[in-house]
């Protein structure tokens, strides 16, 4: 059986720990910067970075139509759940952010405090139990009936699942942690 192709989005961001995640939970993990590349893809990951900055090159090189049509699984971690939210609720740049509007819910951006603030935490869910790293990370302050809320950091929503689609305010990637990578690949 062939390995599932994942392709990771690789304008901005971690996308290298997302591609070595993917090899070690039995996928096939390659760079995304084009609309031909994201054809070949059997899945795709937005990866953390810099949400705004992504936003306005998914724009620039026409990936974000062609992300809205991709039927196929997609997953977005930090910066990747900000990009798949139809709305921003608190936070930054609330009403200038580039979203590709995908999942029905809003984001509270950098909701856990500055870089300075970072931290690891592990979190029970449906899907196993995961390690999760928490850096300048948003969450998910409000869905619709679609979303499923599948983890929390105490009392906010930090993994949620609407159809194929998978969105983490947390960087499982930056673990050595495989179990959300794993899930993923088997919803292809």
């Amino acid at each position: 059986m062939a390995r599932k192709r994942v392709g990771v989005l690789a304008l901005q961001g971690d996308f290298e720990a997302h591609i070595k995640a993917v090899n070690a939970a039995g996928g096939e993990g390659f760079e995304v910067r084009s609309i031909q590349e994201l054809a070949t893809a059997d899945a795709l990951i937005l990866p953390g970075g810099e949400s705004t900055t992504m936003g306005y090159l998914l724009k620039r090189f026409g990936l974000d139509t062609a992300i809205r049509a991709f039927e196929k699984p997609i997953w977005g971690t930090c910066a990747g759940m900000i990009l798949l939210a139809s709305r921003i609720t608190e936070g930054e740049k609330r009403g200038g952010q580039p979203l590709l509007g995908l999942m029905d819910m809003g984001v509270a951006r950098n909701a856990f405090g500055r870089q300075r603030d970072s931290f690891e935490a592990d979190l029970d869910s449906p899907l196993g139990r995961v390690h999760g790293v928490f850096i300048r990370a948003p969450y998910v302050s409000e869905w619709g009936p679609a979303v499923e809320p599948l983890a929390r950091y105490e009392d906010k929503v930090v993994l949620v699942r609407q159809k194929n689609w998978l969105a983490s305010a947390f960087h499982p990637e930056l673990t050595e942690d495989t179990t959300l990578h794993r899930a993923f690949l088997e919803s292809t």
